[in-house]
């Protein structure tokens, strides 16, 4: 049976028993800030699970996307372990319970999937009587295939909250598979009894002591792993032989010319590769892009550890970019999104993997030599590891893999120090600063929720519910206190969906508030602000007027962005998707997904077609309808944000129609004139636009305008004639650069016969060391290079005073280095001496030092060191 037929199946059965079905959630949690990425297919219903939020129907049927991290290291070693996979789960949130759910599971096992029961056993916890009389009495399973384990196996809880016994199914796969003892049964450590279905009883909720009180509403939550039962109904002995992974490691076989199934450390090589493709192209799908942190150090980690096993297999060129499409070929059916982004994800991919072999030989040199300097029981220093990672891109993972191979461990704690130094000092670059902010949910009580009513007017009448001073209720604010005012009506947008909040002016009869933000926490809008006359208190009807400057301007930019949205997908590629924005009165900027830097052509394309679209006039309209309605229409979704079941969509036009909850100009004549400001990468794969509509964008144009007659005057030239005199000031530039360094040249070989000079020989190497006076360190390393150049034994080492700091260059020859020269080490005693630091490879190396009264003592020491 097919993996996509036991997916149908699955959820055909389980819509029948009146669950909704859903899709898949994305792999990057939506609200939901403790998790790095879905590892579980409860996990997008946590909310339904704490009772925290409700459903119309409490019964939920899905087939989730899952990545886990955790056992990479078994993975391709273990039948059963991945990284990316598919759950299948059935949820009740305050429904049914244990007595169907364990029905249900038996019903489609034996029924649907037609397993034989007398290959199945189950597990109970052994405190739970009421899950192991069900399977006995209502199931009619033998006792002895019914199994009770302990707390550790089969007991669910993380941390304190809901948590409760769970029961599982297995699978006995054959005296083959099992370890030859007489009482093997589920629990057992060998593979004979394979668990196929995992039953949680939400019931208990544990307290911070750890006491165990009954949930008042129990939940159902079930968990059977797609790969899994897709081995057992396809008759293979492994995971990685099913019909969606297999043919990747065919796909290998192709490329590396090796065959599965020959050598055992081929096959793990070939199965980490198969599974960790799968979970690139998901992530990259999903949103996810290439970093050093998160969930993009998670997606590099198992990219650059798949492009590893690649070596292992002995391949040289790049790879995985051409697994990416059997990928797709074997899962759009039930992600169709993958087809769509087809191109985006080889190009993400493809620049990834660029990107590490770049670095990757430089840096197994580098871990290559560090491990050839270790003995026995040594440890691997902890700042080589941090070199890695943060100069040549190795994940941490991959180190303790390669050290470990060779009998190495990991000075951990050196890796910890430097990296929190480093982000010491990212930190104190950016100089944070906290800013005033409510950081707990709020409540009050004779007021549920705020409303928005201001996509039609930008004034109202309302009382003030509630004013809130360092996250506490007071009855009273005072002249000059920052605070935030709650009122039922509000005219004032709150930040959201990229659009900043409106400011503007609330007064009551004692007193008025300059609003100078506002935000959205929990179901209320906070207008956060200063009192500027009076005082302001709780219960008072007030006016609450919006800048109607400010909001105009923010409508002309969101609008626009919206039309720029769609001109870029034209342009550039259906793969383009809006990854972020800020959208403010002065300007905005438009963060989207792209694999490289635009042309000042396609960016002179963008631009004139979206002022095409404001030239037409178009008339913007605002329409609310329920969220699977929009979606048939065609409406887009913004990545990353969570919609309610009923959503408001945007038209402009015919042209563009998207879900946004913003303010909007009515028509696009409104926005009058767009223009970019800036085009620049912000990551790997994203791209940032900055622009300007309206008068500000005519201010900007002027200001140019003023700035080419500032240029025509100094040229003393016609305003259509400055680009024309700038080129041919341009070439005369580079003509003196030219004369000036032919005149170096000249200089630098007079130079490089007094270096000449100072040959010393120490041992059977040729040393030049020598204080220069060059313009810059460039100059120094093209001098050092000279100076080795045809030479079989050689060390040169130089040092040159530029500006108000010493700059010392290290050059070795082959034969040098294997006679035991070190570049780096020797340029490091000597950079001390002059006040500085550095370092480098054991032929090539540069320093740099602050006390320049020093540069003949530490060029001296040379000598001192070699000897």
């Amino acid at each position: 049976m097919k993996t996509s037929e036991i997916r149908k199946r699955y959820l055909d059965f389980f819509k029948s028993k009146n669950h909704d079905v859903l899709e898949s959630a994305s792999l990057i949690p939506q609200n939901d800030p403790s998790l790095l990425l879905i590892g579980a297919g409860m996990a997008p219903f946590k909310d339904y699970f704490t009772g925290k939020l409700k459903r119309e129907n409490p019964r939920v049927s899905t087939c989730q996307k899952c990545i886990r991290t955790g056992d990479i290291d078994n993975v391709g070693k273990t039948a059963r372990h991945h990284t990316f996979f598919e759950m299948l789960g059935n949820f009740s949130f305050g429904d049914y319970f244990k007595e169907d759910a364990i029905k249900w599971a038996w019903e489609f096992l034996t029924e649907n999937l037609g397993l034989n029961p007398e290959n199945l056993w189950v597990s109970v916890y052994e405190e739970d009587q009421e899950a192991y009389d069900l399977w006995r009495d209502l199931i009619k399973i033998p006792e002895e295939k019914i199994v009770r384990l302990g707390k550790k196996d089969n007991f669910w809880e993380v941390g304190v909250g809901p948590c409760g016994p769970c029961s599982e199914i297995y699978v006995d796969q054959g005296e083959k598979f099992g370890c030859g003892k007489a009482d093997c049964k589920p629990g057992c450590d060998c593979d004979r009894f394979l668990e196929v279905w995992n039953l949680v009883f939400t019931q208990f909720d544990k307290d911070e002591e750890g006491n165990y009180h009954p949930l008042a509403s129990k939940n159902i939550d079930t968990g059977m792993g797609l790969e899994r039962i897709a081995a057992v109904m396809q008759g293979v002995d492994n995971n990685f032989e099913i019909d969606i992974i297999f043919p990747i490691i065919q796909r290998m076989e192709e490329i590396t010319g090796k065959k599965y199934g020959e050598k055992e450390e081929v096959d793990v090589s070939l199965k980490v590769i198969a599974d960790h493709i799968r979970a690139v192209v998901f992530m990259v799908a999903d949103g996810v892009l290439p970093g050093n942190e998160g969930r993009g150090y998670v997606l590099r980690r198992l990219l650059r550890r798949a492009v590893r096993h690649g070596l292992l297999l002995g391949l040289k060129e790049m790879f995985m970019y051409k697994l990416v499409d059997v990928v797709i070929q074997l899962m759009e059916d039930q992600y169709p999104e993958l087809k769509t982004k087809r191109d985006y994800i080889v190009k993400v991919v493809t620049l990834e993997e660029e990107k590490f072999a770049q670095t990757l030989e430089q840096g197994m040199q580098l871990l290559e030599y560090e491990l050839a300097k270790l003995t026995k029981g040594q440890v691997f220093p902890g700042d080589i590891a941090f070199k890695l990672y943060d100069t040549y891109g190795f994940p941490l993972d991959l180190t303790k893999e390669v050290i470990g191979e060779k009998g190495f461990e990991l000075d951990e704690e050196g890796y910890k120090i430097e990296l929190e130094a480093q982000r010491r000092r990212a930190r104190e670059a950016r100089g944070e600063v906290e800013a005033m902010g409510t950081q707990e949910v709020i409540t009050l009580e004779d007021l549920e929720k705020s409303n928005f009513i201001g996509y039609t007017n930008i004034s109202n009448k309302d009382k003030i519910a509630a004013v809130l001073k360092n996250n506490l209720k007071v009855e009273k604010a005072e002249p000059g206190e920052e605070v935030f005012l709650v009122t039922e009506n509000s005219v004032f947008y709150p930040q959201g969906g990229g659009q900043l909040g409106d400011k503007g002016i609330v007064t009551t009869p004692t007193g008025s508030f300059q609003v100078t933000d506002t935000q959205k926490k929990g179901s209320y809008i906070l207008l956060k602000g200063k009192v500027t006359n009076g005082t302001i208190s709780v219960g008072q009807t007030a006016e609450f007027s919006v800048d109607k400057d400010y909001r105009e301007n923010i409508r002309k930019n969101h609008t626009a962005t919206h039309i720029l949205h769609k001109v870029l997908r034209e342009v550039l590629g259906s793969h383009v998707e809006q990854a972020g924005s800020e959208v403010g009165p002065d300007r905005f900027r438009f963060d989207f997904t792209h694999f490289g830097p635009l042309t000042k052509e396609e960016l002179a394309i963008i631009q004139q077609k979206v002022n095409e679209i404001i030239e037409k006039a178009l008339p913007v309209t605002t329409e609310e309808m329920d969220l699977e309605t929009a979606r048939k229409k065609g409406a887009m979704a913004l990545f990353g944000e969570k919609y309610e079941k009923q959503v408001r969509v945007v038209a402009v036009g015919e042209y563009s129609l998207e879900l946004c909850g913003g303010t909007h100009v009515k028509n696009t004549s409104e926005i009058r004139y767009f223009k970019i400001l800036s085009e620049g990468g912000i990551g790997s794969g994203l791209r940032r636009i900055e622009g300007v509509t309206g008068n500000k964008a005519f201010e900007i144009l002027e200001g140019y305008q003023r700035t080419v007659e500032e240029l025509a005057g100094l040229f003393k030239c016609q305003l259509g004639d400055v680009v024309e005199k700038a080129e041919g000031l341009m070439e005369k530039i580079k003509e003196q650069e030219k004369e000036i360094n032919n005149l170096l040249q000249k200089l630098a070989k007079s130079v490089k016969d007094e270096i000449l000079e100072t040959k010393k020989v120490i041992g059977e190497t040729e040393v030049f060391v020598k204080k220069v006076n060059v313009a810059n360190v460039d100059i120094l390393r093209e001098l050092a290079d000279s100076v080795v150049e045809n030479r079989k034994n050689a060390l040169v080492v130089l040092g040159a005073v530029t500006g108000d700091k010493v700059n010392f260059v290290a050059k070795a020859t082959g034969e040098a280095v294997k006679n035991g020269i070190h570049c780096g080490k020797i340029i490091k005693e000597v950079a001390q001496v002059a006040g500085g630091g550095g370092g480098g490879r054991p032929d090539m190396a540069q320093a740099g030092g602050k006390n320049i009264d020093k540069i003949d003592e530490a060029l001296e020491k040379v000598y001192y060191i070699l000897e």
